[in-house]
């Protein structure tokens, strides 16, 4: 196994770990304060997880196969696994979409501030410690499928940042004459949130069909 193969296996398993504790966080927390927008970013990471995984596999089958692959065939395998990636990620974002007009149009939802804040904040920070990390091992040399794994955790990052953000002007808002209009910052910020994200993981879809595209088009090497 070549250093980048260790050290790409390294940053995915650290990725996937990572991704693991923030999922089960996310979920539990969410739950309890009754928040749509924690249960989404805990659902997000659930993904993340399972994404992860899929890039793991896919680096180890390539390094085993890497005496029988060639390299389009190994740039194949990447970018089908890019391009699922992506597309899970748009479902995702869909569905959230969906619940987040329903909550909307039933009157917003009640949730505890204080403890939506502090989840913000601990998110924030451990996303951003995570987005670093891989940030910093990716400019020694990595492939599309690390790319994507950072890609990932900016998005993390950006949603933590947005759910902390919300809610302390919810917070601000209940002191207010406003205050009634807090009901609606939980599904607005999924709605937002939602919307924003259709951004990267279309990018992710379009540039891998594209690859694929120029790849089938590409003489064969053998």
């Amino acid at each position: 196994m070549s250093a980048q193969t260790r050290r790409e296996r390294q940053i995915l398993i650290f990725s996937m770990l990572s991704t693991l504790a923030f999922a089960i966080m996310g979920v539990i927390w969410g739950l309890w304060i009754n928040s749509m927008v924690v249960i989404f970013d805990g659902l997000y990471s659930l993904v993340g997880l399972f994404m992860t995984l899929v890039s793991l596999l896919a680096l180890y089958y390539i390094h085993r196969q890497s005496r029988l692959l060639n390299t389009q065939a190994a740039a194949r395998i990447e970018h089908r696994v890019i391009l699922f990636k992506g597309a899970v990620i748009i479902l995702l974002c869909t569905l959230s979409l969906v619940l987040a007009v329903r909550a909307i149009l039933d009157g917003g939802r009640d949730t505890d501030g204080d403890l939506a804040i502090l989840f913000g904040l601990i998110n924030v920070v451990g996303c951003t410690l995570s987005w670093w990390y891989i940030t910093k091992h990716r400019k020694q040399g990595g492939s599309g499928l690390i790319n994507a794994e950072e890609k990932q955790w900016l998005m993390d990052t950006v949603i933590s940042g947005a759910v902390m953000c919300g809610f302390i002007i919810a917070k601000l808002t209940e002191l207010t004459p406003m205050a009634h209009l807090a009901r609606y910052a939980d599904p607005v910020m999924v709605l937002i949130a939602s919307i924003w994200f259709f951004g990267i993981p279309l990018k992710m879809v379009r540039h891998s069909l594209r690859q694929l595209a120029a790849l089938e088009r590409a003489p064969q090497r053998i």
